[in-house]
């Protein structure tokens, strides 16, 4: 039987680059809405923060069921499910008025949409439908776009707050979330028309044996869970840490903008060197280069050019790391599981972003400080970049399956 027709590369770089911008440059402005929410509800910054390290664990934990879904039955259906819980959910943010029912909406309901309409399940589609040749190349692409989506939504989340208030504003964000759904169209896969799931050589269950048995999986996924830490903390707390010591506002919306304007190049330069250089090494050096620049940044005075330089080299490394390990994972294990396993290494990486974002809270909260947290991910960067090094990228060697149709 001839395998089905793939997609154009165009139209999988097109749609599913725009998905991504949507989905990760919304998530990455929830910083600029701690201190409006927390002053007009009374509450504390753990409890926002609490609700957020809630929705990373809730993207974790949806995104290893979205990726069996998105694997077996295509992509389609779960991405224009994630853009309906997406728009309810920051809908829920706007209108909650207790703590509870703004970690359901904030952490929950968009936990669940994020892990529909980001990395994994766009990943999968990309690894099935793009030559193995370019796979690396087109995971840092559809990286760069949701980098390029925090440096176009940032600044435009930041001017919806101030002109409108931050109710408004995040009820606007959610019709506009809703354009997800249209472009999941251009996502549909032709082997899967019709729901047929496509045939396989392994089951779920063998391939999350064969996963978790293989030493190279598990360090892959304790790299990850580092990249959680880092990033979720430092894009939920700066802008709180700036204005604590007495920078304007504006800085920390420029900061956070810069950020993803860098990543745009950092995220397509480590793709493309994914093609031609050994992913461990390149993580590695990722990993290590992060907990340099966080080591100078607070060694350094602290103004508002120490702050944009800070965030333009952190841009750099920022989501490199998930082309590369995304390949790395399609590389040793092959593309019928993608989804469901780069599934289960962003679990990983989302209960570190948990971890993150949840102590740079409670420990402010307590010592009145984000320090004990900087330190953190400094040690936990040198951590990672030792982890990587003695990964195998060579694809495992499997025994037939005799039951094999």
């Amino acid at each position: 039987m001839s395998s089905p027709p793939r997609l154009s590369l165009a139209q999988v770089l097109v749609c599913g680059a725009a998905i991504v911008t949507l989905s990760m440059g919304t998530r990455h402005g929830f910083g600029l809405w701690l201190t409006p929410i927390t002053q007009a509800q009374g509450w504390t910054r753990e409890t926002f923060a609490f609700a957020i390290a809630l929705q990373n664990l809730a993207w974790g934990c949806f995104g290893i069921f979205a990726g069996m879904v998105a694997d077996r039955f295509g992509a389609f259906r779960v991405i224009v499910g994630g853009a309906v819980l997406y728009a309810l959910g920051l809908a829920g943010m706007a209108l909650a008025t207790t703590p509870l029912l703004f970690a359901v909406a904030s952490g929950v309901l968009i936990g669940a949409a994020q892990a529909g309409t980001t990395f994994a399940v766009i990943y999968g589609v990309i690894g099935r439908q793009i030559d193995p040749a370019k796979r690396s190349w087109a995971m840092g692409v559809a990286a760069a776009a949701g980098s390029f989506g925090q440096f176009l939504m940032v600044p435009v989340e930041g001017f919806l707050i101030a002109g409108l208030g931050w109710q408004t504003a995040l009820l606007v964000l959610a019709a506009l979330v809703l354009l997800i759904a249209p472009l999941a169209l251009g996502l549909r896969e032709p082997g899967f028309s019709g729901g047929a799931p496509v045939r396989r050589e392994q089951t779920i269950a063998q391939a999350v044996r064969e996963a978790f048995r293989y030493p190279s999986f598990q360090l892959l996924t304790a790299g990850y869970f580092v990249c959680g830490f880092q990033v979720v903390f430092i894009g939920v707390h700066m802008p709180s840490y700036l204005r604590d010591h007495g920078l304007a506002p504006h800085v920390a919306s420029y900061a956070l903008a810069l950020i993803g304007l860098f990543n745009v190049f950092g995220t397509y330069i480590a793709g493309a060197l994914g093609q031609r250089m050994a992913k461990r090494k390149i993580l590695a050096f990722i990993y290590l280069s992060r907990a340099v620049t966080i080591a100078v940044f607070l060694a350094a005075p602290l103004t508002p050019l120490s702050v944009y330089v800070f965030s333009a080299v952190m841009g750099l490394l920022w989501l490199s790391t998930v082309p590369v390990t995304s390949a790395a994972v399609a590389g040793i294990f092959g593309v019928a599981h993608l989804s469901m396993l780069s599934g289960f290494v962003f679990f990983s990486h989302q209960i570190g972003s948990f971890l993150g974002v949840w102590l740079g809270g409670l420990l402010y909260d307590r010592t009145g400080s984000y320090d004990i947290v900087w330190y953190l991910s400094i040690a936990l960067g040198v951590f990672a970049a030792l982890v990587n090094l003695p990964v195998r990228e060579a694809p495992i060697q499997r025994q037939p399956l005799a039951q094999a149709a």
